[in-house]
């Protein structure tokens, strides 16, 4: 036995993780990407089979720098960076304390966090890598014996799938996962401009470009080259780099100049403008910067000037700064935003899925109500589920789809990500207590995105005064479907809620005058929803068609009839269930057996979103035949009495009366479409 105690390594039984196995499955999903050459060569072995001393992290920083080996993961690469700038982020997703190498408790085993669609959630993996030859053949730091890069990329490999699904990405999604904050994308280049010529910031992304040199010690910023030019074809292809540092200098002449550090993932000097070693750009800088800024250049670095720096590369990348008490900066202000809201929602084809303002369903789309209490910087993130299925570490399905199609990765300008909806967001100022849902969304909104984007997350900045505001997420197409978080983060106190009542144009329909232009047929049917029983909730639970139904009759007559029906719930003093209802025709083969057969059947007309009322109505033309109604609460289990009442026009109004009475409908007809 050694000294100490305990049992020497070689006797250990060191963890092997089955749910991500050191074979092939592991490192490849579809043989499509240049990684395939090596399949049978790669091999697996521990940190102690690699070196004498592994050690989780370095003594000195530099020892940590990142290089990137043959997998295609510059984006992730780029995004580790921010660890290395901020303690509290790295012990967020690696925690301290685990044992290590040296540990007699150790058992080749490591724990990290990574954040995922709302959640920190923790990801275990044995220390088995990938090596070609004995050595690592992926990540590592600039000293081969620090591991702590390679085993959080095998972490974030095995969220993902495989390491095959890390050869492309967003420098974004992976500052997102590892901060669980914001990241913004701004391009250097203009829509339709020739790529060789200069281009230039905004005038706001230009005051941020040198807020960074505040900055730049508490966040990530990274640059990706999308396209190679000449000059500048060493920088590669669809490549992403890190810059180390901002520094604002006098030339020897006395003009001011910004230069920028920039780090290569692939661990080469890569740079022949002006300022590579021995060009001429040094010489006008005085001597004793000119040796500072060279002295401090590691390898795989180059410093390039501002001008050149938005000429060559083609995109810019930036993480807002996260405080230790966790709370996101603003990068235009330095505001900490301490406040922060969250909650889920989907797009559902033919409820929810309204897509984008050219669409006369964008109404029927997810709408939340954000409450600001005094004025406030606000930033609002939606970020969707990819649409990829792809098996978490515990095997479980993250999103449903057939395809497993790897990501695509500092794509070309204006291509479509495979795996993401185009989504945006918008957001009108309204006053809660007086809502006509279709005259403010066919108002401008006081600020959105600019405009649908292929991205798994999108954001928009403002400032906004108290008050009540409408937040409508939406995707391009209609009847997209989709999972989604939104995040508001702001300066001052806020609150985040789903819509609970929006009295749409529709009401004008339900007013009392409206049945006194003909003679009508009145029904009432007295119904109750109860816990397990006929409480199914909302079509959005599978519980819907235990739900209470109701017949209805149309006549043979000159025509379809105008028939009015009201939902009203017994509330009796109690606050009020969101409410809502489906109308569905009866099948020629008649009412389906089976409760589950009700959910594949597409409602006829709908009188929804369910809303916090005491009484919801649906004016409509039906033809002859027979259908059903199907009331429910939004939630399943929510117990309540209600009554149907049921208005159908008879005959014998004059044609006049018909007339106006079209054009009522007309008015609704367009507001039906606000299905959820």
């Amino acid at each position: 036995m050694p000294a100490g105690g305990g049992e020497p390594p070689s006797r250990r039984e060191y963890f092997k993780d089955a749910t991500f196995p050191a074979s092939d499955s592991s490192l490849f999903c579809t043989f499509a990407t240049p990684l395939a050459q090596f399949r049978e060569e790669i091999t697996w072995l521990r940190p102690q089979e690699i070196c004498s001393t592994p050690r989780l992290f370095p003594d000195n920083p530099q020892e940590g720098q990142i290089k990137q080996g043959i997998l295609g993961d510059c984006w992730f690469l780029c995004a580790c960076a921010a660890l290395q700038k901020s303690k509290h982020l790295l012990d967020q997703v690696i925690p301290p304390g685990q044992p290590s190498w040296p540990d007699l408790a150790y058992r080749g085993c490591f724990t990290c966090r990574v954040w995922q669609f709302g959640e920190w959630v923790e990801v275990t993996v044995d220390d088995r890598l990938p090596c070609l030859g004995g050595r690592l053949c992926f990540s590592q730091c600039q000293t081969e014996d620090v591991f702590w890069l390679p085993l959080l990329e095998k972490v974030y490999a095995k969220v993902y799938g495989s390491y095959e699904h890390l050869w492309a990405g967003q420098v974004a999604d992976a500052l997102v996962d590892l901060t669980g904050g914001l990241a913004e994308r701004w391009s250097l280049k203009e829509p339709g401009r020739n790529n060789d010529k200069p281009s230039s910031l905004s005038n706001v992304e230009q005051r941020t470009f040198r807020k960074l040199l505040d900055l730049k010690d508490q966040c990530v910023i990274s640059c990706s080259v999308l396209s190679s030019r000449e000059g500048a074809s060493e920088l590669g292809e669809f490549h992403a780099f890190i810059i180390s540092d901002v520094r604002e200098l006098h030339s020897s002449s006395g003009r001011e100049m910004l230069l920028l550090r920039i780090l290569n993932p692939w661990g080469r000097r890569c740079w022949q403008g002006p300022w590579r070693e021995g060009g001429e750009g040094w010489s006008q800088l005085d001597p004793a910067d000119a040796s500072e800024l060279s002295s401090q250049l590691q390898e795989g670095e180059f410093w390039v000037e501002e001008e050149e720096f938005i000429r060559e590369f083609d995109e810019i990348t930036i993480s807002y700064p996260v405080t230790k008490e966790g709370h996101l900066q603003s990068l235009y202000t330095a505001t900490v935003l301490r406040h922060t809201q969250k909650l889920l929602g989907a797009w559902v084809k033919g409820q929810s899925a309204g897509g984008c303002r050219n669409n006369s369903s964008f109404p029927s789309n997810p709408k939340f109500w954000l409450r600001v209490l005094e004025p406030s910087e606000v930033c609002i993130a939606l970020l969707q589920r990819p649409r990829v299925c792809q098996a978490d570490w515990a095997g479980r399905i993250l999103a449903p789809t057939a395809s497993r199609e790897s990501r695509p990765a500092l794509s070309p300008p204006g291509f479509p990500g495979k795996d993401y909806q185009a989504v945006g967001l918008h957001v009108w100022k309204v006053e809660k207590k007086r809502v006509n849902l279709l005259g403010v969304l066919s108002a401008p909104p006081v600020a959105g995105t600019a405009c649908h984007a292929y991205d798994r997350e999108v954001h928009m900045r403002c400032a906004l005064s108290p008050g009540y505001y409408l937040v409508v997420p939406s995707t391009f197409l209609k009847d997209a479907a989709g999972h989604f978080l939104l995040r508001v983060f702001s300066s001052g106190r806020i609150s985040l809620s789903e819509i609970k009542e929006i009295k749409a144009a529709s009401s004008s329909a339900s007013a009392p005058e409206d049945l006194a232009a003909g003679e009508w047929e009145t029904v009432q049917l007295k119904g109750h929803w109860r816990r397990g029983q006929t409480a199914g909730g909302s079509r959005n639970f599978p519980s819907y068609p235990s739900n209470p139904c109701f017949p209805l009759s149309v006549p043979l007559g000159t025509g379809p009839r105008c028939i009015r029906v009201t939902l009203r719930q017994h509330c009796q003093g109690r606050e009020c269930h969101p409410i809502g209802f489906h109308i569905f025709q009866m099948p020629v083969s008649g009412w389906p057996r089976g409760a589950s057969s009700l959910l594949h059947l597409e409602p006829l007309l709908s009188c929804v979103p369910h809303r916090y009322a005491q009484e919801v109505s649906q004016m409509c033309r039906l033809s002859a035949g027979n259908y059903r109604i199907v009331p429910s609460t939004y939630l399943p289990d929510t117990e309540g009495d209600f009554t149907i009442i049921i208005a159908t026009q008879i005959d014998r109004r004059p044609i006049r009366s018909q007339e106006t009475l079209g054009q009522l409908l007309q008015e609704v007809s367009f507001t039906a479409v606000m299905k959820r």
